[in-house]
């Protein structure tokens, strides 16, 4: 085979290798880019602060408690305003999860499936209740947990450094506070009902009735008249 031929060939065999480059290149090329312009959900979670994870997994907690005590309250309340309350909490809270959810999504951020322990006790605590005793502990209930989510949401909506979980709590909380303003109104009417005060008969601290101060609020129950006039 003469030089000439050689080289021909040669030449042939480079710009096959050249074409092949060059269709693969534009196929990887873009899936780099795309690796490194997509980051992952766990790089966009670890961005938040931890107050902001804090807020979003307690008020996703808090959230599903809400709801199943709303329904719990539509179920076995014997007061109409107690009723229209749980049916409140049911609809606001629902549409918060909602967002909340979709929030947590972007960010990247995994939310309890299911509410807290505490929370599923204290549905257990109020659903062995009935009537007017019902009506007491899931107001005297709804006092204290709007009074720590107002203060939670409170504190976000100012020192949250990721701008949609402040805006989320900024968003928020101006409904949680007319929640706690109608629990407080709902609720002082449905102790006076029953005579003595929450602090009495009801532990709050921690967001779970007493049974032996319930069991003595029932006893009592049969004594009232209605609830609200």
């Amino acid at each position: 085979m003469s030089e000439d031929v050689k080289s021909h060939f040669t030449k042939i065999l480079e710009q096959a290798g050249l074409c092949v480059v060059l269709v693969v290149a534009p196929v990887v090329a873009p899936a780099i880019a795309g690796a490194q312009m997509n980051p992952t959900a766990a790089a966009s979670a670890s961005t938040l602060s931890a107050g902001d994870r804090k807020l979003l997994s307690e008020a996703a907690d808090g959230g599903m408690a809400e709801v199943e005590l709303g329904k719990l309250a539509m179920q076995k309340a014997s007061d109409e305003n107690v009723k229209k309350f749980g049916q409140r909490m049911v609809d606001d809270h629902s549409k918060a999860n909602d967002e909340l959810r979709e929030l947590a999504k972007r960010k990247g951020v995994d939310l309890p499936q299911t509410p807290s322990a505490k929370n599923q006790n204290l549905k257990q605590r109020l659903a062995k209740l009935n009537g007017p005793s019902f009506d007491k502990a899931y107001m005297t209930d709804m006092v204290t947990d709007h009074r720590e989510d107002v203060a939670a949401f409170q504190k976000e909506s100012n020192v949250a450094r990721d701008p949609l979980v402040k805006s989320f709590a900024t968003q928020t909380l101006p409904t949680l506070k007319e929640h706690l303003k109608t629990a407080q109104e709902i609720s002082s009417k449905t102790t006076s009902a029953l005579g003595g005060t929450a602090a009495g008969t009801i532990q709050n601290a921690s967001g779970k009735p007493s049974p032996s101060k319930l069991a003595s609020s029932k006893s009592s129950a049969g004594k009232s008249g209605s609830l609200l006039n």
